[in-house]
């Protein structure tokens, strides 16, 4: 069974920080791309950010300098640490595992950025 379990999603204040956590499955995280997307209220669904294997990342512009991401490849889990988070960011984070064809996707979870 292929499973990628997201956590660390919340409500916080703009400027705050959430760090979310992603769990894979052994099968779908060694050699895979590892990223996260997200989307908004009526939106489409996004890349934020992801990781090879090889340790490469690649952001979108609206977050550069505000998100990292990271994995641990012993723990089968990639991270993604926000800072500096702004209303826009609100919304369902989904980590994505990524292998040539084989694409696979977490249940998501809600990140809100509200005073």
């Amino acid at each position: 069974q292929v499973q990628l379990v997201e956590s660390g999603g919340g409500l916080v204040q703009p400027g705050g920080s959430l760090r979310l956590s992603c769990a894979a499955s052994a099968s779908i995280f060694g050699g895979y791309v590892m990223g996260w997307y997200r989307q908004g209220p009526g939106k489409q669904r996004d890349l934020v950010a992801a990781i090879t294997s090889g340790g490469t990342a690649n952001f979108a512009d609206t977050v550069k300098g505000r998100f990292t991401i990271a994995r641990d490849n012993a723990k089968n889990t990639v991270y993604m640490q926000m800072n500096s988070l702004r209303p826009e960011d609100t919304a369902v984070y989904y980590c994505n595992s990524r292998l040539g064809l084989k694409n696979y996707w977490g249940q998501g979870t809600q990140v809100t950025v509200s005073s």
